[in-house]
């Protein structure tokens, strides 16, 4: 029998500006640390110009690809009304909203259940590095030790 548990952090990222940041191990060590069994993991993020998404961790140029559609979709020379951290200020925020906030993710025996090719990522929709934070809570069963 695995007790029901509950559990509850907060990752502090550094991102190097705009781009993909690999989170899955700082994840996978947490729900490894709090003898997480299975459940969901719900990963928010408190912030409005960066994101999270599920993503290919094996090949970089999809990680490439993906950050050239975001380009696209949301220019930075377009005269924007919110401008005011820079060009790159109002772009974010569309960025955001096309992509996602949070994410549930299944914990299976200790482990999430991401795929053999997924990874879980911070998307940065920023020039510069920040420092962003991604809470994340467990809900399920804790292993029981044995």
């Amino acid at each position: 029998m695995h007790p029901v548990s509950t559990a509850q952090t907060e990752l502090v990222i550094d991102t190097p500006g705009q781009g993909f940041t690999d989170i899955s191990s700082k994840v996978e060590n947490w729900i490894e640390s709090i003898n997480a069994h299975g459940g969901l993991l719900t990963a928010f993020i408190r912030h409005t110009s960066a994101s999270l998404t599920v993503q290919e961790n094996a090949d970089p140029d999809v990680l490439q690809d993906l950050q050239d559609a975001l380009k696209r979709l949301a220019p930075e020379d377009q005269p924007y009304r919110h401008c005011n951290e820079g060009p790159d200020d109002m772009p974010g925020h569309i960025k955001s909203l096309l992509t996602a906030t949070s994410l549930s993710i299944p914990v299976i025996d200790g482990k999430t259940a991401l795929g053999t090719w997924q990874g879980l990522f911070l998307i940065e929709h920023r020039f510069k590095p920040h420092q962003r934070k991604v809470v994340l809570q467990f809900l399920g069963s804790a292993s029981d030790g044995n």
